[in-house]
């Protein structure tokens, strides 16, 4: 299969493909042409990869796992186990922003949005004396 005809099938670009065989996620062989030819696998690895994107995986995180696919050596106990992390992942992640989200919803309703909402030191514009910095200047 030329790389036109796996660009077509798997609705993915040329360069796209190009991109992937650079990372080393899929390989051609080359024609005396120069013309990449793919095995009829490579579509199934790529769509795996778009897949496994849509779910979240890097494609570092993606790369780890192909050469245990081309082998055979992933069961779908295997399988299972490296969604689950990636679902305790995304999980973690989501706990992280909304913490993020209340801190700046906190931030948002007090009366000085750069202070933290617990803070009872004065604004970071505010001198030692009370006066704010440009005072001065402006007096």
């Amino acid at each position: 299969m030329l790389i036109g005809e796996l660009a077509t099938t798997s609705g993915l670009s040329r360069e796209t493909l190009r991109f992937y065989e650079k990372l080393g996620l899929i390989h051609s062989r080359r024609l005396p042409n120069g013309y990449r030819r793919y095995s009829p696998e490579t579509l199934t690895l790529v769509m795996y990869i778009r897949t496994a994107q849509q779910l979240g995986f890097s494609l570092s995180e993606i790369g780890r796992e192909i050469p245990r696919l081309w082998q055979g050596a992933v069961s779908d106990a295997d399988i299972a186990q490296v969604l689950q992390n990636k679902l305790a992942d995304i999980d973690q992640r989501i706990e992280a922003l909304q913490s993020l989200r209340d801190d700046l919803a906190a931030r948002l309703a007090s009366a000085c949005p750069l202070r933290p909402p617990s803070s009872t030191s004065p604004h970071p514009a505010t001198m030692a004396d009370g006066s704010t910095r440009g005072a001065a200047r402006r007096a």
